[in-house]
């Protein structure tokens, strides 16, 4: 079946996405850097926001999103309120998980972004059986996960394809190939170079895609979302992409030639889109800075809410456990 191009306000809204991703987490590095803004560790996405915006605009609302801890793109895209998200990664009552997630295991069910894990290699399998509930009951929808390459060496992302592959589950693979793998370069640990080569081995098919290239993220993602949803079992998308940032905040990045990162901030794919879309006469020559204030306001509004959140009470410590604690034990005699 031939693929539908995209129209004007679909590639508009691609470079929509990616600004408020962006924005998102220029904030987020700001702010990890003031003394006792931010709780714990932040693991930012900045310059993989087409992977993101690419991926979740080629789901249906139906589909389920599983991803890890480099995810506020993922669940901005598919519409998650930047405050609700920003309280959260604060440890705040209004957060999307009441503060109890913070950011490195945030979800939001009325989406169907069913969970986060920070475990490397741990999504898949969580995904796998994502897939299953869905085969089981016999939905047309498909699950979404969402890993990096330095993940793609687990065992657990090994046993999620095959037995994916086995039982024919609708399973899309995303693996953020980023070049990096917290210090450790993609060469160091990926001795056939492409991971999308892989899925000869489950026999699913699978894609390299330019991971800076929005449109050819989504394009592929939308032929990969067909074969998954057409009952033919999983697939394997691989984007090429580059992590601009540290693993982490905590994270300097002394190990990356500089050399390097000035290489890929050239391939900026937000600046790439936004070209793309200017030779093609549908962005006006202001356009792109106005969609970038928009953008910079959300992000203002979303801290000026989690900052007027209060943070949560303890007697809510135990609220929304999937087991009750156990009652006391009764005193003897």
């Amino acid at each position: 079946m031939q693929r539908q191009p995209l129209d004007r306000d679909q590639r508009i809204a691609l470079l929509a996405d990616m600004l408020l991703i962006r924005a998102f987490e220029e904030r987020i590095v700001q702010m990890a850097h003031e003394k006792g803004r931010l709780p714990g560790m932040q693991i930012t996405c900045m310059g993989q926001e087409a992977v993101a915006a690419g991926v979740v605009r080629a789901l249906a609302p139906d589909d389920v999103v599983v991803t890890n801890h480099r995810s506020h793109g993922h669940l901005l895209a598919r519409g998650v309120d930047p405050g609700a998200l920003m309280a959260e990664i604060m440890g705040k009552q209004d957060g999307l998980n009441r503060g109890k997630s913070g950011t490195l295991h945030l979800a939001d069910p009325s989406r169907n972004v069913l969970m986060t894990s920070t475990v490397v290699g741990a999504a898949p399998p969580l995904a796998v059986g994502a897939a299953f509930a869905q085969h089981y009951r016999g939905e047309a929808n498909a699950t979404c996960v969402f890993f990096g390459d330095g993940a793609a060496a687990e065992g657990s992302v090994h046993e999620a394809m095959n037995l994916a592959a086995v039982w024919r589950l609708p399973v899309l693979f995303v693996c953020e190939s980023n070049c990096w793998a917290g210090a450790q370069a993609h060469k160091e640990h990926c001795p056939i170079g492409e991971i999308a080569r892989r899925a000869g081995s489950y026999a699913m098919p699978g894609v390299m895609a330019d991971g800076n290239a929005v449109e050819q993220v989504h394009d592929a993602a939308r032929d990969l979302l067909g074969h998954v949803r057409a009952g033919r079992g999983p697939a394997l998308l691989e984007c090429h992409t580059y992590r601009m940032r540290g693993h982490g905040e905590h994270d300097p990045q002394h190990y990356v030639d500089k050399a390097e990162l000035a290489l890929w901030a050239e391939r900026d794919p937000i600046a790439l889109h936004a070209e793309a879309l200017r030779r093609a006469g549908l962005l006006e020559p202001d356009a792109a800075e106005r969609l970038r204030q928009i953008a910079t306001a959300a992000v203002d509004a979303a801290v000026a809410f989690a900052d007027a959140s209060p943070y949560p009470p303890a007697a809510e410590a135990l609220d929304h456990l999937y087991v009750n604690p156990l009652p006391p034990l009764a005193k003897e005699g």
